[in-house]
């Protein structure tokens, strides 16, 4: 059975639109670049203890499958987590405003024989907000708990000028690359029942 291993509402959103069924964990898992690391190597590196931690909580159920995933804002090279406060999100929008930065999702899917990882790079760009912009959407309060202090998904997409790449990568689960994991692993497309495994016959 599937398990996706993140307590994020939006991620378990995404991954019910392929029409598969799944459990969650919710587990608590360090989100801290290493010194001078890259941050693709750090996206990726959370996305696979995600899910090997996953993976060892269901070590009971041999057939278990984790799905682990990470997703970061970047900006010269900088990594934009959660802020911490309204403060620190408003300074992150600043530094967004008007500007273009990277949205990089990392997954990684294992089983107790196997693991595959995929990645999703999308660039952002944000038209130049005032002050003003920026207090109404603190006070939408859609910034908390989200990388880069914005949610696609919500108000914050009245700010984008552009997007290249993955809408769904942005939100946290791009579809396209978890789709193509669950392939390999022999889980996507989803069968509602063994009698719908082929067409049905000529009358």
């Amino acid at each position: 059975m599937l398990h996706l291993a993140s307590k994020s509402p939006r991620r378990r959103e995404l991954l019910r639109m392929l029409g598969l069924e799944f459990g969650v964990l919710d587990l608590d898992i360090p989100e801290l670049p290493a010194p001078a690391e890259p941050p693709e190597e750090y996206v990726r590196r959370v996305a696979r203890e995600k899910a090997g931690a996953g993976l060892l909580r269901m070590s009971g159920q041999p057939d278990a499958v984790v799905l682990g995933a990470d997703t970061e804002v970047v900006l010269d090279g900088r990594i934009y987590g959660k802020p911490v406060d309204a403060a620190d999100a408003a300074a992150m929008l600043r530094s967004l405003s008007g500007r273009t930065h990277a949205v990089i999702s990392a997954l990684s899917m294992v089983s107790a024989g196997r693991e595959l990882q995929a990645v999703s790079v999308s660039e952002v760009t944000f038209a130049a907000m005032s002050e003003d912009d920026i207090a109404v959407y603190l006070a939408t309060g859609e910034w908390d708990g989200k990388a880069g202090a914005y949610a696609i998904q919500g108000m914050a997409q009245s700010f984008i000028s552009h997007l290249s790449g993955s809408h769904s990568g942005v939100m946290g689960l791009p579809l396209h690359e978890t789709a193509s994991l669950l392939r390999g692993f022999g889980l996507f497309p989803a069968r509602a029942s063994a009698s719908h495994d082929g067409p049905e016959p000529m009358r």
